[in-house]
């Protein structure tokens, strides 16, 4: 159970995610979150340097889908600004989302990495895929009622991780 909750790798945000590394485990794919992964939460632009860092993942040839559980009017404006194919209402940590990723993507699951900010819903949803997973630090703590709520659990579970030794 716990093992499902274990991203394959936990860095404070994209920017230190060594694509390199990604490439020479030959993931070819990037499911990316939106909210608090790559985006503040409830903001309409995205930080230079974020859109930076996409620039680079494209010039590596990575293929990048967008999968976020908030609706589609935002989904699809943020997943415009980026030029990407999105899903919305992806409803994580089921694998619905995930499975239309990786149809986008035309890509095995051992080739593709999730990134994204919650373990209850990234990390989990990507796990129970067999993809890679990595587990940035939340953006901002501004965030929907919901989750807020979640990231009580969250913390629960991070010490049991910890404490078992399977997160560092």
């Amino acid at each position: 159970m716990y093992q499902l909750l274990c991203p394959s790798l936990f860095v404070d945000s994209v920017h230190d995610i060594q694509l390199e590394s990604l490439q020479r485990r030959n993931i070819q794919g990037l499911i990316l979150d939106l909210d608090n992964t790559i985006l503040i939460w409830d903001e309409n632009e995205f930080a230079p340097e974020i859109l930076s860092w996409l620039q680079n993942v494209h010039l590596q040839g990575f293929k990048v889908v967008l999968v976020s559980n908030n609706h589609r009017t935002r989904v699809e404006k943020m997943a415009g600004i980026l030029q990407i194919p999105f899903i919305h209402r992806a409803l994580k940590p089921t694998k619905s989302g995930f499975y239309q990723a990786m149809k986008i993507m035309d890509l095995p699951a051992e080739q593709i990495a999730v990134v994204g900010d919650q373990l209850f819903t990234d990390i989990l949803g990507g796990n129970r895929m067999g993809f890679f997973t990595i587990l940035v630090k939340s953006l901002s703590s501004k965030e929907f009622i919901g989750t807020r709520l979640t990231r009580q659990l969250e913390k629960v579970a991070v010490k049991i991780l910890k404490a078992k030794g399977l997160l560092k």
